[in-house]
Parts: structure tokens; sequence; C-alpha cells
């Protein structure tokens, strides 16, 4: 059986709109849910961006079953990793075992806000292992200092523990990222179903924990206005690579975007209402060696797509 999740956007959404969101997917029958944690949406088109973990501590007392995680949270830069140990304890406290910190090395478009430099790309995986060390010492519930050569903490204790610290996932984009998700992590996250990776990642340590794919697609009654709607407000879809992770605002995105065709976007996203074409999308990560999926709606008809999935996909799954 193959966990097929929701993707609440935080970059599309106010929080209010997102608790509503995660309580229709537990009734959809999505066992978990995604939430993404961003300063500042990709472009303003999209609109929003809660905080995160207020948001969950919403969800929380609003749904019983679906388990959540953080897709993904950076813990090097715009939060200090002391600062995310305690959020996730407190929110795996609200939600005993529903709830799994997701962790990556981010974007310069929300870590750049507090006024440092952007690292490189290096120097970025480092900070994410120093930090993922960080939290895990202050989830022993003892009183903890840290001197390395990023972070250092004083004498600091995290009283409100869970039972059981939640699961820790990596954000995996390229061999050296799976490299320390093997080595630090209880789970992968990844965006693209490449085999290698989860091969790599099981090769290394990684045998028997989960791995997180996340999906995008556009469901609508008409492909044509699918394309439209994910064009308009996803056309971050069809920009990739290291240049993506460089642009601060979200009007520098918008300037990327001018280049972007539409139909660029619908080569990124699954758009229109063929549900083969969703499940194949699907069964592409599941043959890379993926146990979740997450999928992103984009656009306001996320009712329509619920009870698309509710019809067509979901059952095909078994969830």
């Amino acid at each position: 059986m193959t966990n097929l999740g929701y993707s609440l956007s935080s970059e599309e959404f106010d929080a209010p709109t997102l608790v509503a969101q995660a309580e229709r997917a537990e009734r959809a029958g999505f066992s978990f849910a995604g939430i993404s944690d961003h300063f500042h949406p990709w472009v303003d088109a999209q609109g929003e961006s809660p905080f995160v973990w207020g948001t969950l501590g919403a969800i929380a007392a609003r749904t019983e079953r679906l388990e959540l995680i953080t897709g993904v949270t950076c813990p090097t830069q715009r939060i200090h990793p002391a600062i995310v140990a305690q959020a996730a304890a407190t929110v795996a406290q609200l939600m005993p075992g529903r709830f799994s910190l997701g962790v990556g090395t981010g974007e310069n478009l929300n870590e750049h806000i507090v006024g440092e430099r952007w690292p490189s790309t290096v120097e970025r995986q480092d900070r994410l292992a120093e930090a993922i060390e960080v939290i895990r010492d202050l989830w022993e519930g003892e009183l903890t200092s840290h001197r390395g050569e990023y972070y250092r903490v004083e004498n600091a204790r995290i009283y409100s523990m869970p039972e059981e610290p939640p699961p820790l996932l990596v954000a995996v984009a390229g061999s050296r990222s799976v490299e320390i998700a093997a080595e630090y992590g209880d789970g992968l996250i990844g965006t693209s179903p490449i085999a290698q990776s989860v091969e790599q990642f099981r090769d290394e340590g990684g045998e028997g924990k989960p791995t997180y794919g996340q999906l995008h697609v556009c469901w609508a009654e008409d492909e044509t206005e699918a394309r439209k709607t994910a064009h308009r407000i996803w056309p971050n879809a069809a920009i990739s690579g290291g240049y993506m992770l460089e642009m601060t605002i979200p009007a520098r995105f918008e300037e990327a975007a001018e280049n972007v065709r539409e139909e660029d976007v619908a080569e990124a996203v699954i758009c229109g209402p063929d549900p083969e074409r969703h499940r194949a999308a699907i069964q592409e990560y599941v043959d890379a060696g993926y146990d979740h999926v997450y999928v992103h709606q984009i656009g306001d008809d996320q009712e329509g797509f619920f009870n698309f999935y509710e019809r067509e996909i979901l059952p095909h799954f078994g969830d």
C-alpha cells in the first residue's frame, strides 16, 4: 500500500484555510499531509505565507488521525536550530505519533530576511548537519551546551518533550544531501521521482526508513483551464536548478517567469481531469522507491480536487 498525502500550500492559503484543508484531507482519506514552511511565497500571485508553527498547533486541535510533516523547515539561518527543536517538540506533544520534522538547506527567498549572507551550497549542507546534531541533542531533554562551527547553545533544556522525539526527515537534491539524510535522518524527502537517490539512501543507512515524495498537480474539469491556472499561480514549477535557490524576493521569480511558457509548466505539473495521468505520476514515485507521496493541488478549486481524489485516486492506491 502506498501512503498518499495532501500538500498544505502555505504559499497560497492563509492559516484558517490551511486548517480547514487539513480537516478535509483527513475526511477524504489521505493518511498524511506535508506543510510548507516559507516566509515569502514564490510569486505574488500565490499571495500568502503564514507562520507554520502556529498553523500546526491549530491543525493539531482540529484533526485526529492525519499525520503531518514539515515540507520542509530550514533550521540553519532564519530560525536557530534550538528554537526549531523546541517548536517541533511542542507540536509532537500536541499530536502524539502524528508529527515528523522535515528539514532542508532552504532558499535565499526565505532565509535572507535576517540580514545574514547566503552561504554556498557546501556550507549550507554543513550547517544543516550541525543543526540536526543540535536538535537531536536538545531532544534528549537534558541541559545542553553546544559550541560548533556554526552554532552556539548555552545551557538550554527543552522541558516540554513528547514521550518520543518526532522522526526527523531530510530533504534531498543530489548525492551529498542524500549522504546527510542517510547519516542524520530518520527518512528522506524528495521532489522528483529519482530512483538513484532512494537507492543511495537505502545503501548508506536508510534501509527500512520512510521516503516521501511531493507531486504537483492542477486538477480542473477542463485541462485548458488547469494549464492556465498552473501557469498563473505556480510558474516556479518550471524554474529549476541552483538559480531557484539564490533569488531573494518574489519579484525576482516573477522576472524569471516572464520567459516561462504555459507548456513549460504543464510539463512539470499534471494538469486536468484524466485520472490515469494522476495515477501514473504517483506510480512513478512508487516505482522509484517512495512509500509516501503527497500531492499539491495548485489553485483555489481544492474541493474539486478532493472529490476527484476520493473517487478516482485514493481507492486505487489502497488508502
